[in-house]
């Protein structure tokens, strides 16, 4: 990526626009968001990294006003943050954030189970089955993302509470680079995988109590996980800030003869 001097790296010189002709505005500025979201995710903008205005309109082809709706979605969503006279930037990495992300997941999603298991049908829980096995099966970090995401929407989607799933919904996108680093860690994916066979095993025998015991303990133990993990984290790169750096050699001074 060779120019993140501007504020949005760009693979190679764009010739055209990314995006169709015709296409409304909000349905740019949500292309912008997606691949802002993207970028973020796969570490190709790193946290406090900035997000350009005008570098990112010149690189989609668009003007500022859709690019300005796209960074306001993201900041909403908590993936940027904007500061007076100095623009957006990728919001930093948070431990405190990522367990307050997942304990109030583990509060709704608890509820939207309870609603949505008396209304799976066979149809239901044969889709939140293929499901699960697909995020089982993923390899690719950011698919992961998406296909736990669709399994844990799946389980409630039949509670019919759509504000319900929306609010659960924000919350999935707000961790997304969270739960991407959980995937970094392949002994807690192995984990999350056997929590989710076992979640749904609670769903398809109709066990409200036991289902939401598993949710929220699974969520919890995400929250928690992450919390030590970027704390941890912090503080080695804090201590290895404070070290001393190694003095150079001192160049020999020779004279001539």
């Amino acid at each position: 990526m060779s120019h993140a001097t501007e504020g949005f790296p760009l693979d190679a010189p764009m010739h055209g626009s990314l995006l169709p002709a015709a296409a409304p505005r909000e349905s740019t500025s949500h292309v912008i968001a997606e691949a802002l979201r993207a970028a973020i995710v796969d570490g190709t903008l790193a946290p406090g990294a900035p997000l350009r205005q005008d570098a990112i309109a010149r690189h989609f082809s668009v003007s500022a006003i859709p690019v300005r709706e796209a960074l306001r979605q993201l900041e909403s969503e908590g993936w940027a943050r904007a500061a007076v006279h100095k623009g957006a930037t990728v919001a930093p990495l948070s431990a405190d954030e990522a367990r307050e992300i997942y304990e109030i997941r583990s509060a709704l999603e608890s509820l939207a189970l309870g609603l949505a298991i008396p209304n799976h049908s066979a149809a239901t829980l044969r889709e939140a089955a293929e499901l699960c096995r697909a995020a089982e099966l993923e390899a690719d970090p950011s698919l992961y993302v998406a296909r736990n995401a669709a399994f844990h929407m799946s389980l409630y989607a039949p509670a019919g509470r759509p504000q319900l799933e929306d609010m659960i919904e924000l919350l999935h996108r707000r961790g997304e680079r969270y739960l991407r680093l959980k995937f970094g860690l392949p002994s807690y994916k192995g984990e999350s995988d056997t929590e989710h066979a076992a979640l749904l095993d609670a769903v398809e025998r109709r066990d409200i109590a036991a289902a939401q015991s598993l949710v929220v303990s699974h969520l919890l133990g995400t929250g928690e996980l992450l919390h030590r993990f970027l704390t941890e984290r912090a503080r080695e790169e804090a201590a290895l800030a404070h070290q001393p750096k190694p003095r150079g050699r001192r160049p020999r001074v020779t004279t001539g003869s």
